[in-house]
């Protein structure tokens, strides 16, 4: 948890699952990037690597998202913060899919990691009325 989280967010259902999307992602991005990053016969790399990387990275700027609509007064800024958090949850949902199709073992946890998405959209959807 962020040094600077109030106690009553780290209750919010939307929180956990952000972390626990995270938590997810970082755990396919190591078991993917087991497979992804041997060089070709050709000497390239593959591309599929850095959507490994992308899935971290826009599953840690989840909960942060989160934090600043929760703690934002003016209803503009936390707008500006909500459409934040869709972007980066449509982004995650589409690199799953270009990880699907990377030649690797760790493909088949991808569909886990959407089911979680999906929830946290439903999640996300609840929230945003509460705002």
């Amino acid at each position: 948890m962020l040094p600077n989280t109030p106690l009553n967010l780290s209750d919010l259902p939307i929180y956990k699952k952000a972390l626990e999307i995270f938590d997810l992602s970082q755990n396919i991005s190591v078991y993917l990037n087991n497979d992804l990053s041997n060089l070709k016969p050709d000497g390239s790399e593959d591309n599929n690597i850095y959507f490994s990387g992308d899935i971290i990275q826009q599953s840690i700027s989840l909960a942060p998202e989160i934090l600043n609509a929760e703690l934002e007064r003016h209803s503009d800024r936390k707008h500006k913060h909500i459409a934040s958090l869709k972007r980066l949850t449509n982004k995650l949902y589409r690199n799953s899919y270009r990880l699907e199709r990377s030649n690797s073992n760790g493909k088949d946890f991808l569909p886990i990691l959407r089911s979680e998405l999906r929830k946290f959209k439903k999640l996300q959807r609840s929230w945003m009325l509460s705002l």
